[in-house]
């Protein structure tokens, strides 16, 4: 039948384990400064030892512990006070037994001291003496040269993506300058004789502004890639090839809205398969919604066609897109996406074999399933999150635990 849609589905975890693409982007230094977000492209490793010298962790007074054995407030041990250390000086006062210096928290710990008491277990009882309420072992109170980083010691790992933590201990450890993963850039397409750009004042029938291209600059951009606007192509084979091939050319991965059902109106696989081999990977995936979505690899470079409805195409570029996006910029180890344990408030419905993406909002703990046509944007911008529903799955009860993803 003329226009019949018909797929050979492929399950959302087989089609991700299976499509590889060999794309990675180059690499490039930036400074330390610039790389929030940035992915190393090797491990980055210390040249020193972090502190770099014994320090104290607590105000107090630097002492040889051997000589608070036994102390209490039934017994203290005195000891003689014989000076006091400043931050960023070095600690070259001699500690001999039976004496002890003053010394802040972060100062340098002389070598002859090997604890720090703390002020609080001490008391200056005449001049030039204090005593001591407590006893210290070897090590109380002082951090190790190498307690933090140890010399050679991997600072940062390759492949995720750079936090304010770690961009403070690459500040701690010296390093100025970092070589990562260069932005994977992004073509992004649309294509529909119904579309026009968002900024159209007055739609004639039938016209629609185009919605999807803009979330995706956003997912793309929150993602770590830079989105590159090919605009909007209409319903015809040879333009979205011509297209379709200066993306690929041009960009390091290249993502179609629309045009990707098998019916009447499917140009991009046509499109597709004319830039040559491997050509597509899958067409039609075990996803509500998103079933219409196409995966290929053209010289290197993944393609995904997403559905025309702006919802699946949305939900497949975050189940399926950004996966891709950051195997192509270099990303092994993504950072978890933030998550909640919430209570199902109502039972979802489910076939098995396929995997189910259910916008829900989230009130006191309850996970309220948000329904409407997958042609409804709003359904998106309404939620606080999705729930997934595990291909075997048969549905979710009222009442079953389950873990929300939430929008940022």
């Amino acid at each position: 039948m003329p226009g019949r849609e018909f797929f050979q589905t492929q399950p959302v975890s087989q089609a991700l384990a299976g499509f590889r693409p060999r794309r990675r982007t180059g690499t490039e230094t930036v400074r330390r400064e610039d790389a929030l977000g940035r992915v190393p492209a090797e491990p980055i490793r210390s040249g020193a030892e972090l502190p770099g010298f014994a320090r104290s962790t607590v105000d107090g007074y630097a002492v040889r512990a051997a000589d608070t054995y036994g102390a209490g407030d039934g017994l203290p041990a005195y000891l003689d006070l014989v000076g006091s250390l400043r931050m960023g000086t070095a600690a070259d006062v001699e500690i001999r037994p039976g004496a002890a210096v003053q010394i802040p928290t972060g100062a340098a710990v002389p070598d002859s001291a090997d604890a720090v008491v703390m002020v609080e277990h001490t008391q200056v009882t005449m001049p030039g003496v204090i005593e001591v309420t407590k006893s210290v072992a070897v090590g109380d109170g002082v951090v190790r040269p190498d307690e933090d980083v140890a010399l050679g010691k991997e600072l940062v790992p390759a492949g995720r993506p750079l936090r304010a933590q770690d961009l403070g201990l690459l500040a701690a450890a010296g390093v100025t300058r970092l070589v990562v993963c260069a932005k994977p850039r992004v073509a992004i397409i649309s294509t529909g004789d119904e579309l026009v750009p968002p900024e159209t004042a007055e739609l004639s029938p039938g016209e629609v502004r185009d919605a999807t291209a803009s979330a995706l600059v956003g997912l793309v951009e929150q993602a770590g890639g830079v989105p590159v606007s090919y605009g909007i192509v209409p319903d015809d084979v040879d333009l979205l090839t011509k297209t379709l091939t200066a993306a690929v050319a041009e960009c390091d991965l290249v993502v179609v809205s629309a045009g990707s059902s098998v019916g009447a109106r499917d140009e991009t696989t046509a499109a597709v398969e004319a830039l040559g081999a491997p050509g597509v990977y899958c067409h039609g995936l075990a996803i509500k919604p998103g079933k219409p979505t196409l995966l290929a690899e053209c010289s290197d470079v993944p393609v995904i066609g997403l559905p025309g409805n702006p919802l699946s195409a949305l939900v497949v570029f975050r189940m399926v897109g950004l996966p891709v996006l950051r195997l192509v910029g270099g990303i092994t180890s993504p950072a978890p996406e933030p998550s909640v344990v919430a209570t199902m408030a109502r039972p979802i419905a489910s076939a098995a074999g396929r995997l189910d993406v259910v916008q829900v909002s989230l009130r006191d703990g309850l996970a309220t399933p948000l329904f409407g046509h997958s042609a409804l944007l709003s359904l998106l911008t309404s939620a606080d999150g999705y729930v997934v529903i595990p291909e075997p799955a048969t549905g979710l009860d009222a009442g079953t635990p389950v873990t929300v993803t939430m929008y940022r």
